[in-house]
């Protein structure tokens, strides 16, 4: 962004839109750590009330900037099939949070009752009716999906090569058997296929095993 672009947009008027992109653009060079109402000030070149009056409070931001992430994904053109869609409704939720720096941190912890969050969650779980055997069990299932696909992408956003490195070491310095006959799929980078076993995973066992009702 250049220093002619806030002047001017200070000058025709702040809204809450522009809020939330200059958010992403903080988020997207510096993280969640970085993501503050001072930086979001400075970014569009105003003062730290204006950008408080959109926004409320920290918490309110970041449920509209999730929002956003979820308002990217589209909820056309899917398989028919109905664990064909589920997965693939959760692929693109992953590739949502993975368009931003520490997207799945910034998604997790927020669930905001707004359009585009609830429009994703309703197509996923009336995909989910048609294969789960009870109500509950869609229901809990669709966050067991939510759950997973939220950590692994933490991971996979998170994870430097020095902590596997680290790990490695205290592996093989406690002696510890099962984690150093699995390590290397353990600590496998592969986050694509991890993704795609754990959700095929989840979707079997959903459509036969039922959550207890009592």
């Amino acid at each position: 962004m250049t220093k002619k672009q806030p002047a001017a947009r200070a000058r025709v008027g702040i809204t809450l839109d522009h809020v939330v992109g200059a958010a992403f653009d903080v988020l997207d060079r510096g993280g969640v750590a970085k993501l503050s109402t001072r930086a979001i000030a400075a970014e569009l070149g105003v003062s730290m009330n204006t950008v408080m009056w959109h926004i409320r409070t920290k918490d309110r931001l970041l449920d509209t900037m999730a929002e956003a992430v979820l308002g990217g994904i589209d909820l056309e053109d899917l398989p028919e099939d109905w664990r064909d869609q589920a997965a693939e409704l959760l692929a693109r939720l992953r590739r949502a949070m993975l368009r931003h720096r520490d997207g799945a941190l910034l998604v997790a912890g927020t669930f905001p009752a707004e359009p585009q969050t609830l429009a994703f969650t309703d197509r996923l779980l009336t995909a989910l009716l048609r294969g789960c055997p009870t109500r509950r069990t869609a229901a809990w299932t669709a966050w067991n999906l939510f759950y997973f696909t939220l950590g692994l992408v933490q991971e996979e956003q998170a994870a430097p090569a020095d902590d596997r490195d680290r790990l490695r070491g205290r592996v093989a310095e406690l002696h510890l058997p099962g984690l150093d006959a699995t390590l290397d799929d353990f600590m496998s980078v592969d986050f694509e296929a991890r993704f795609r076993f754990g959700i095929g995973q989840i979707l079997r066992s959903a459509s036969t095993d039922a959550a207890p009702e009592h």
